[in-house]
């Protein structure tokens, strides 16, 4: 295997490789995953625990096979991308601090995008003219004063959001970083990658679900100091987003105040 992604020389191929692998593992999410790392020092020595575990647990770990892990490792690089581990230095700092950070994604573009002052904008899909002239015309404020503007790409204001600020933009998707999702901005999902950012947490080849949605909100929130909506519905998800970067600003400020 010649490159996971890009990592400084404190990770080495084989243990990014053993990351990959380890949460990818059946029963091992981001929160188990950051415990073994914590309990073991190292993925690797996490992998080599799993079958103790399993045996005094409820659970029954076991480690992904290797060959599926070179097989995504081979579509990262196929799609261009690489991949960024949440303790690495050009990890972005603010995603970063989230109870419920992405211990791993892929991403596309240039990461140091992420690492200026992050502004989110969503909002409707089915968005009237003036809101997507609005958005568009926000984002081309915001990107002239040098924030980058955080969206999902996804069609009406997101869309809109992102073709405001370009280059300054960073779309994070609910789907692979090889996947376009929904097929129409597939042009502008390309672009994105070519001139800004793009951040995907689900493994590649992955198809966007429903499910990943909530997940992908939490990202587009966990970037960004603050959020901007946009004409949306009282139940969509941009209010969820919203949401979610409400009580991210309220735990900063608490925490400020100790």
């Amino acid at each position: 295997m010649e490159s996971t992604g890009s990592q400084p020389a404190l990770l080495s191929q084989k243990e990014a490789f053993a990351r990959i692998r380890l949460l990818r593992s059946p029963h091992i999410g981001p929160i188990t995953y950051r415990q073994l790392l914590a309990r073991f020092g190292t993925a690797e020595h996490s992998l080599e625990a799993l079958p103790e575990l399993g045996a005094k647990g409820k659970s029954s770990y076991s480690a992904a096979p290797v060959e599926r892990i070179e097989r995504e490792v081979d579509a990262v690089r196929r799609a261009s991308a690489k991949y960024l581990f949440h303790d690495q230095p050009d990890y972005p700092p603010l995603l970063a601090q989230l109870d419920s950070v992405p211990p791993i994604v892929t991403y596309r573009g240039d990461a140091t995008l992420a690492a200026k002052p992050c502004v989110a904008m969503v909002g409707a899909r089915n968005a009237s003219a003036a809101a997507i002239k609005l958005a568009r015309e926000f984002a081309a404020e915001l990107s002239s004063e040098g924030f980058t503007v955080v969206s999902g790409l996804a069609r009406g204001i997101d869309g809109a959001a992102h073709e405001g600020s370009f280059p300054l933009t960073i779309g994070v998707i609910a789907s692979g970083i090889d996947i376009a999702y929904p097929p129409q901005p597939e042009a502008l999902q390309e672009r994105i990658a070519n001139e800004g950012l793009i951040i995907a947490e689900q493994r590649p080849g992955t198809e966007a679900k429903g499910s990943h949605f909530p997940s992908r909100n939490r990202i587009i929130a966990g970037l960004a100091a603050g959020t901007l909506v946009v004409e949306a519905a009282p139940r969509s998800g941009s209010l969820i987003t919203a949401r979610l970067a409400a009580r991210r600003s309220a735990r900063a400020r608490k925490a400020a105040t100790i």
